[in-house]
């Protein structure tokens, strides 16, 4: 909340405007206020719209209420994001509700009230919408008004901000209750604008979707210009620690990373989130951390990502401080399920921290899937602006011990936690494949992030792997998809490759070792930069960073699985090809002494053997496809049919089936008890049998 922040935008186009519907508008607007983190965070907030409609029965009109729908985003969500109820039927529900030991059995009502057969479930926020007197309103969680909802004297310091246009309830979880109490307030206080409701949010309201968004964004402005002409006081305290030079929290992040992640995997795999950004550094570096930090969050939507509080972990901490803190946590989290759960309480829930905060250095945060972890600590920097606000104006109060379990342990949120669909195989897992610009490599990456990996991609083509890379981001998304440069053949960047890895996802799961390149001469024709370079390429490479991603599975201690990318001439020679065949055999051999020192750690190591796969691979683009075409005596368009009638099944073999082998080898279900062997995929070729 620094002054220095630029005024929030008004970005309503009136030309384009002009061309939607009530519905459209309403989607806009949706969009419009999703895209600033300043007005609502991600997956936060609940816009809607009254609308006018011909009933599909009848055909006369009635009113239907178009409100966010369970889950989304307001920021990249769809018409199909909303739910439609007849507004005459949630009307009728109040004559239906008993009170607050009622609220969760008011829900499976409001299926009863759906318009149009809608399939999008409504969500708990529905009577906050429906019965405010206005047809436009928009509940949106800025930071700078929940600073003021968060503070000890929030309602006077509401009134001090907003005057007589901004009315104040007390926190309550939402409900039909906090429904009819909006409806009450807005109807007693026909002057009002909106209401900050304490801990949590903002909600506003007009009669026209422009109107409506045009004072969500002044009020949200009024708040945070309060805010910064009282807020000159050093935040937090001032520093206590000094940040770290770059190279430093680099090392410090390398070394944490991997062993926190091992230490809380076990049981559900993880993939972490760095955050050492301006705002975090502030506050981890503060005098106040750990006084604010074990208040927790004040705003349920943060607190339901970041869980009951973070964990402060030093930047230099060892095994034992670690095993030391994390425990004292689960500890602590047990503590707090005990004194707080009730008779139908669901199970107690991972007790590990997600938001881990660093001195010196900045923020991790841990979770299933990459999304997740980011999104998290993105809330714990609402949560960081929140506390900074409250705290330079007044008292900063977290949520309550009690009301926090309440809505972590919902009943409601349970049932939501149930009908998620079941993880894929791999997520949670994070996967380096190497020559991840070719044909075998980038269609092993969509094959691994198609089974719910993050994956990073190398190769030493800068420009092709880019292009790859944009493929791969294209099809699964930016936070699951990384690219690095990197040559196999040189030490010192395949260590920053793998480096590279662990910082951004946290650790490494998975190494399909598939970097490489083929020449064919006679071997009394064989130079030695050929043969050099085959070897450096086919066996050092491999060795390099296997050996790389072997110490960062050792230091996690959750196993691993390398794969490498063979070939049949690792098994069975080929004239002309003595320096392919040697380096890959080499590579072949040195897996399976990977196998044999890594299966006390539940390592595996697996080769996959490949046969003529021409297409999309850029070894086959050049010269090899030439040599191989002329000792067979054919051309090179013919080469893919010889290849095809010399395999046992007379089938090609394409990169989708490398992936599929590779998928084997990587799935615990399909191949946790293998280690040390050898899949051909080559349609069948009787000298390769393995014997």
């Amino acid at each position: 909340m620094a002054a220095s922040r630029a005024p929030l935008e008004n970005r309503w186009d009136d030309a384009r405007a002009a061309g939607l519907d009530e519905p459209g508008l309403l989607l806009y607007r949706s969009n419009l206020l999703g895209a600033d983190k300043r007005i609502t965070n991600y997956g936060g907030g609940n816009t809607s719209a009254k609308v006018t409609m011909p009933d599909p029965l009848t055909g006369e009109p009635v009113e239907v209420l178009w409100v966010k729908g369970s889950g989304g985003d307001l920021g990249s969500m769809t018409l199909d994001g909303f739910a439609t109820l007849y507004m005459k039927k949630l009307a009728a529900l109040k004559g239906l509700y008993r009170g607050l030991a009622h609220e969760d059995a008011m829900v499976g009502l409001l299926p009863h009230c759906t318009f149009g057969l809608n399939p999008r479930a409504a969500s708990i926020d529905t009577p906050l919408h429906a019965y405010l007197p206005y047809r436009h309103v928009d509940h949106m969680h800025p930071d700078a008004v929940i600073a003021i909802a968060a503070a000890k004297r929030s309602r006077e310091l509401t009134r001090e901000v907003f005057g007589e246009e901004i009315g104040w309830l007390p926190w309550q979880r939402p409900g039909f209750d906090l429904g009819l109490k909006l409806e009450r307030i807005a109807r007693e206080n026909p002057h009002y604008v909106g209401v900050v409701l304490g801990g949590h949010g903002l909600f506003t309201w007009a009669d026209d979707a422009r109107s409506c968004y045009e004072t969500t964004l002044r009020i949200i402005q009024k708040a945070q210009d309060w805010l910064d002409a009282r807020n000159t006081a050093p935040a937090f305290g001032g520093p206590a620690v000094a940040t770290l030079p770059e190279a430093e929290r680099r090392r410090a992040v390398l070394s944490l990373l991997p062993r926190i992640r091992g230490r809380i995997g076990k049981a559900e795999s993880k993939v972490a989130h760095v955050d050492w950004s301006a705002t975090v550094l502030e506050f981890v570096n503060g005098r106040r951390l750990e006084e604010l930090a074990p208040l927790g969050t004040s705003c349920p939507d943060h607190f339901l990502r970041t869980k009951i509080r973070p964990l402060i972990v030093p930047a230099d901490a060892d095994d034992a401080t670690l095993d030391r803190l994390l425990e004292a946590y689960r500890q602590d989290y047990a503590g707090y399920y005990e004194r707080c759960r009730h008779p139908d309480s669901p199970a107690m829930r991972d007790p590990n921290p997600v938001i881990y905060l660093v001195p010196g250095v900045g923020m991790l945060s841990f979770a299933r899937d990459k999304a997740t972890a980011r999104i998290a600590g993105e809330f714990y920097v609402n949560a960081i602006n929140v506390m900074r606000g409250a705290t330079g104006v007044d008292q900063y109060v977290g949520l309550p011990e009690q009301e926090a379990f309440d809505i972590e342990y919902w009943l409601l949120e349970e049932a939501k936690l149930q009908r998620l669909p079941k993880p894929k195989p791999l997520t949670g897992k994070v996967a380096l494949v190497t020559g991840g610009a070719g044909g075998i490599g980038r269609t092993t990456a969509r094959r691994l992030l198609g089974e719910g990996a993050c994956v990073v991609v190398t190769d030493h083509d800068a420009e092709a792997l880019a292009q790859a890379e944009a493929g791969l981001v294209q099809a699964f998304g930016r936070d699951v998809v990384a690219a690095v440069t990197g040559d196999v053949t040189r030490e010192d960047e395949m260590a920053e490759v793998v480096a590279a890895t662990v910082e951004r996802f946290g650790g490494i799961d998975i190494l399909v070792a598939n970097a490489g390149l083929a020449t064919a001469a006679p071997f009394a024709e064989t130079s030695l930069a050929d043969w050099e370079r085959n070897s450096a390429v086919l066996a050092k490479g491999v060795f390099l960073v296997a050996r790389e991603a072997f110490k960062v599975m050792l230091t996690q201690g959750l196993g691993g699985s390398i794969v490498t990318i063979g070939s049949k001439n690792a098994l069975a020679t080929s004239g002309g090809a003595s320096a392919y065949c040697a380096a890959k055999a080499a590579a072949l051999h040195l897996t399976r002494c990977i196998a044999l020192e890594g299966a006390p750690y539940g390592i595996r190591a697996n080769v996959v053997n490949p046969d003529a796969v021409l297409r999309g691979s850029r070894i086959w683009q050049g010269e090899w496809r030439h040599a191989r075409a002329a000792s067979y005596g054919v051309g090179d368009e013919e080469l893919e049919e010889v290849y095809r009638q010399r395999s046992l099944l007379k089938r090609s073999v394409y990169p989708e089936d490398i992936a599929e082998a590779v998928f084997f080898f990587v799935n615990e279900a399909t191949s946790g008890k293998s280690t040390g062997n050898i899949l051909n995929v080559d349609a069948g070729n009787q000298i390769a049998f393995t014997r």
